[in-house]
């Protein structure tokens, strides 16, 4: 009798159906995102902000506590309802999104913020990136539309019109994640590889056509260009002292605020986090970091296979292949095999912005891989 009674109540009932490794996994990362900035980042970043040397920690702190509300909150939805918001939160997203390039705020030839009355200083393609993934899922799931007029064609136009308004910003790292995305949903869901591999060969050339001969994108032609020759200019210096912290780090690191990188470079504490952590806990703090992201992206995925909804199946893919690409990309930048491209890494770097948007993702996962009863 008291089981049932509990088993009326909804909390209890999302308690009972959570998958309790997933969310083990979530709060660890924002623990060990906590715990980096204040043991590593908080100084230095308080300096700059010319205020206490906790208030980066407590800022950290605030955004985290915030994050975790919005977690319970998408993972205790129905899914019904979560998918009908999510429609909502994409058109107010894109909406934002298409406003950076007209009243944005532009920082070191990059306009990728808005400042509203409620929100000061956002980032709206962070936003952005959930309810994307939701809302392709729900088109190429959509039995109602025709495969290639209605799901290809469509979410094709979509994912253009994003690509176009990130490159205006311009912003190469989100970019890549907008187009990867949709590369990864069109390919699982079942379509021709030779006339995908075509569309994407299009896309990924018309990239490279706009970056290298439009004189409005020769910042990012610059960046490129020092990537594969450091003769060529400036813009090694950030990677460059990203790798030698790594290198000097060691296998054990410094130690504890011993690191010389957050001194050096602007975004440390954001970028470059991961170099900031190798430097003082060595490679060996980054090998365990990178094996807690893929038993996360494998706990996902683990859940994928018994999915039968195939809206459900095409957000889960998404979201941890979104995730694990972003990864991929922060720590590719800081040992220089990538160029620099301002990405942060999930879970782990500072901003609010950031923090909000994989929080999201969380609760859309953890909804998403809940035990169905």
């Amino acid at each position: 009798m008291i089981n049932s009674l509990f088993d009326n109540l909804s909390f209890y009932k999302w308690w009972k159906n959570l998958d309790k490794v997933i969310l083990s996994l979530i709060i660890l990362f924002f623990f060990i995102g906590l715990f980096f900035s204040l043991v590593s980042t908080s100084l230095i970043a308080s300096n700059k902000l010319d205020t206490n040397s906790y208030f980066f920690f407590f800022k950290h702190l605030i955004f985290v506590l915030l994050g975790l509300i919005i977690i319970f909150i998408f993972s205790f939805l129905e899914i019904k309802i979560l998918y009908k918001i999510s429609i909502y939160f994409f058109f107010l997203t894109l909406i934002l999104l298409t406003l950076v390039p007209i009243i944005g705020i532009e920082v070191k030839g990059s306009k990728r913020w808005i400042d509203l009355l409620f929100l000061p200083r956002i980032q709206p393609i962070e936003f952005f990136k959930p309810f994307y993934i939701i809302m392709l899922a729900l088109i190429i799931s959509n039995k109602n539309l025709p495969y290639l007029l209605g799901k290809f064609i469509f979410s094709l136009l979509l994912t253009l019109f994003v690509i176009s308004l990130l490159i205006i910003q311009p912003d190469l790292g989100q970019t890549l994640l907008v187009a990867l995305s949709w590369i990864t949903l069109i390919f699982v869901s079942g379509i021709n590889l030779i006339f995908l591999t075509t569309i994407s060969i299009i896309i990924i050339m018309s990239l490279l056509y706009v970056t290298f001969y439009v004189s409005k994108f020769e910042y990012i032609k610059n960046r490129l260009m020092s990537f594969f020759n450091s003769e060529t200019g400036t813009h090694n210096f950030q990677s460059d002292k990203a790798i030698d912290s790594i290198t000097s780090g060691g296998f054990f690191g410094k130690g504890i605020g011993e690191g010389t990188l957050k001194n050096m470079v602007p975004e440390a504490h954001t970028d470059y986090i991961i170099s900031v952590i190798s430097e003082e806990f060595g490679v060996i703090a980054i090998m365990l970091i990178l094996l807690i992201f893929l038993t996360f992206i494998y706990s996902i995925f683990k859940k994928v296979e018994n999915e039968t909804d195939d809206t459900a199946r095409l957000i889960l893919i998404g979201s941890g292949t979104l995730i694990l690409l972003q990864a991929m990309i922060h720590i590719g930048v800081n040992i220089r095999l990538f160029p620099t491209t301002g990405m942060t890494l999930p879970f782990l770097s500072y901003g609010g912005s950031s923090i909000i948007s994989i929080s999201i993702f969380s609760g859309i996962i953890l909804n998403l891989t809940k035990r169905k009863v």
